[in-house]
């Protein structure tokens, strides 16, 4: 699914200038075996994590003090990015399981 912001139009000096709408994008994140596949991802505010539960169990994908994705068994979840920065995220029910994200603006 990819979502459009609305392209904005600026006026300097009397010549229009247009900005080109930017995409967002969605980053796909296996689950495999208990283990996040990347465990490492890039992405833009505004882009979404989908990750794909291929295990047989149940798994999340939580930042402590943030969002907490559950991901029921063969069925996935979908997160939509706010903000930037670094975050580190593991399954509450798995500890062993680790990943992180960086948030660009």
């Amino acid at each position: 699914m990819f979502i459009t912001r609305a392209a904005t139009v600026l006026f300097s000096m009397g010549a229009a200038v247009m900005a080109t709408p930017s995409q967002a994008e969605t980053i796909h994140v296996a689950i495999d075996r208990l283990v996040y596949r990347p465990a490492e991802i890039e992405a833009k505010v505004g882009d979404e994590v989908e990750w794909v539960n291929r295990d047989a169990l149940v798994h999340t994908a939580t930042v402590k003090g943030g969002a907490d994705v559950i991901l029921p068994a063969k069925k996935s979840g979908r997160l939509v990015l706010q903000e930037a920065g670094s975050f580190d995220y593991f399954c509450r029910y798995h500890p062993n399981m680790k990943g992180r994200i960086t948030v660009r603006p």
